[in-house]
């Protein structure tokens, strides 16, 4: 007898952190896309899913009193596969999938690595009003046909963070799209994280607080700490290459 064919694994959002798990009313959603790799279908590595943990948690204690929900994306496997963009294809299904759960609620897109790729790819669903993309992996012009898509990026609410000393993913590749982008929505800002690498571990604190200040204030309409608000208002390249300053967050509101 003929084996059965085994049905496709899918992609699945973890279980809801915030708001959703208090069992009280969601406002707003962020997906949480963790890194990757290139290519590859195995599983997801478990490390790369626990590595966006500790930001998903800070995000939804600042926004407790907003009505925050978040969820860590788990895709069908770990590559971004080519043309396939597996990763990106499967946030454009976190987002539907967050939409059927929660309704019409903005939401936000935080990936690092091959998420942060993911995020800026999937910006283009009509539910999602912001993204946040840490030290994005980005392909160099001479490995792709056309380059990296940023139409989907108009209408968004834009904040990359890229580490100056990241060996991994270029920080110049990041750079450039930013400056793309910027040409096609003011709304987008990027900041420099002096002397981290692509883990951004050196200055966690700070990048953990960035992307809280910059959360709150694309879903909630709550107003953005000065450094964001300048950077989101300076012209090319000074609101692209804005440091993020040592012990950025300490005094912040939220």
């Amino acid at each position: 007898m003929a084996q059965q064919a085994l049905p496709e694994r899918g992609a699945r959002l973890g279980r809801p952190m915030g708001a959703a798990a208090a069992r009280r009313t969601v406002h707003g959603v962020v997906l949480l896309l963790p890194g990757g790799e290139p290519s590859g279908t195995r599983r997801p590595s478990r490390l790369s899913v626990a590595a966006v943990l500790p930001l998903a948690r800070r995000l939804v204690r600042a926004g407790r009193d907003e009505g925050l929900t978040a969820h860590v994306v788990h895709y069908r496997c770990r590559g971004w596969n080519g043309a396939a963009a597996d990763a990106a294809a499967d946030a454009g299904w976190a987002v539907e999938e967050a939409v059927r759960r929660y309704g019409d609620v903005p939401v936000c897109l935080a990936g690092h690595g091959m998420g942060g790729r993911a995020a800026l790819r999937a910006a283009g669903h009509p539910a999602v009003s912001s993204v946040v993309a840490l030290a994005p992996w980005l392909p160099a012009p001479d490995e792709v046909l056309e380059p990296e898509p940023v139409k989907q990026l108009v209408g968004r609410q834009v904040l990359i963070a890229h580490g100056t000393n990241d060996e991994r993913t270029d920080p110049e590749l990041s750079y450039r799209l930013a400056e793309r982008a910027k040409k096609a929505n003011r709304d987008v800002c990027r900041f420099e994280v002096h002397t981290d690498g692509h883990g951004l571990h050196q200055h966690r604190s700070e990048v953990q607080a960035l992307a809280m200040d910059f959360l709150l204030g694309s879903l909630f309409h709550s107003g953005y700490s000065r450094p964001v608000a300048d950077a989101l208002a300076a012209p090319p390249p000074l609101g692209l290459r804005m440091p993020l300053a040592a012990g950025f967050g300490a005094n912040l509101r939220h």
